[in-house]
């Protein structure tokens, strides 16, 4: 089993090699170069590809892999929209995913994103470091108390219920197939809510909702204009699911008081480059002025429990593949 893997990161190279002792059938040559249409060809000789959320898996690059005889497309992430699944079934391609790699670690970050950009710990840091020791312009709300609104209480939205309640939040959630054992069992949802009735709410609102053609831009300026004032904004779910500029209209309002954001529509030119030495004139430049928003890089997943678990099951998906066995459970999306 040859396996390509494209768009390598010196932290994807060594959690997989740290794993890849227990897979002697499978043979993985890493490429720092992210898979595309003009780079599909590297794959050639190769039985699989291993991909990224930033790729560009299209009609097109799945044509040129399957011309190559690649049969196999293993995204080691949770999402897959940057994959043609439709035109890859249609050539008999597999495409799997890893569904729920580490939630409490994308949930945690959802809450650290919070708290930064609500009590403004990131403008403080920066103040001490120049020996700026005022407290002006850092005021921000007491969590304890307040309401929380989760948009989405799959495995990440449910960690971060349980995160709210811990801090003494009352939580609502929203969701098209509610879990009713996090408010029966768990108790840490205290309601469902319709998303309106969510938006009216939550004075702290996080999205873990999944991205199609009905959730995009499901926050947009209807949708902002319900929320409280001062509303504290989190997403660290799909950037499509916001419409940038209703968000930085809702800022500029005093709508939204405070907003942590880990990905933003426009990330996919920016995820994990260093483009430091240039000038970026965009709506992420423009959020990235404001004091109370903080931007993080889609790094909400990362943490050594996390990339350990993604490569294990992205190389128990290459072995089921090579071996004809059942795929990990949850994992296949065609």
């Amino acid at each position: 089993m040859k396996l390509l893997f494209f768009g390598t990161k010196s932290y994807d190279r060594k959690s997989f090699e740290q794993e890849l002792k227990d897979y002697p059938s499978i043979k993985v040559d890493f490429t720092e170069t992210n898979l595309t249409p003009m780079t599909a060809a590297l794959a050639r000789g190769y039985d699989a590809v291993c991909a990224f959320v930033n790729a560009d898996i299209s009609a097109m690059t799945l044509e040129v892999l399957r011309g190559l005889g690649v049969g196999l497309v293993l995204m080691r992430c949770a999402g897959f929209d940057a994959v043609n699944v439709d035109f890859a079934k249609s050539l008999g391609m597999r495409v799997t995913r890893v569904p729920a790699y580490s939630p409490e670690a994308i949930a945690e970050h959802a809450m650290g994103l919070a708290l930064t950009a609500n009590r403004r710990i990131h403008k403080g840091y920066n103040r001490v470091r120049e020996n700026n020791f005022s407290l002006a312009g850092l005021v921000g709300e007491t969590l304890h108390g307040k309401t929380a609104g989760i948009v989405g209480t799959g495995r990440i939205g449910a960690a971060l219920c349980r995160i709210c309640k811990g801090f003494g939040m009352t939580v609502l959630g929203a969701d098209l197939y509610p879990n009713q054992a996090l408010v029966d069992v768990e108790h840490v949802v205290d309601e469902y809510v319709e998303y309106d009735e969510l938006y009216r709410r939550a004075d702290l609102i996080s999205l873990h909702a999944f991205l199609n053609e009905d959730s995009y831009h499901m926050i947009n300026d209807e949708t902002i204009a319900q929320m409280k004032d001062g509303v504290i904004f989190v997403n660290t779910g799909r950037g499509g699911l916001v419409d940038t500029e209703a968000l930085i209209r809702g800022i500029l309002s005093g709508k939204i008081g405070a907003a942590g954001l880990d990905v933003y529509e426009e990330e996919n030119p920016n995820v994990y480059q260093d483009r430091a030495g240039e000038v970026i004139d965009s709506p992420t430049a423009r959020l990235c002025s404001f004091p109370n928003v903080v931007l993080t890089s889609h790094q909400a997943f990362f943490t050594h429990e996390a990339l350990s678990q993604i490569a294990r099951v992205t190389l128990d998906n290459a072995l089921a593949f090579e071996n004809g066995t059942d795929f990990v459970e949850r994992s296949v999306v065609c």
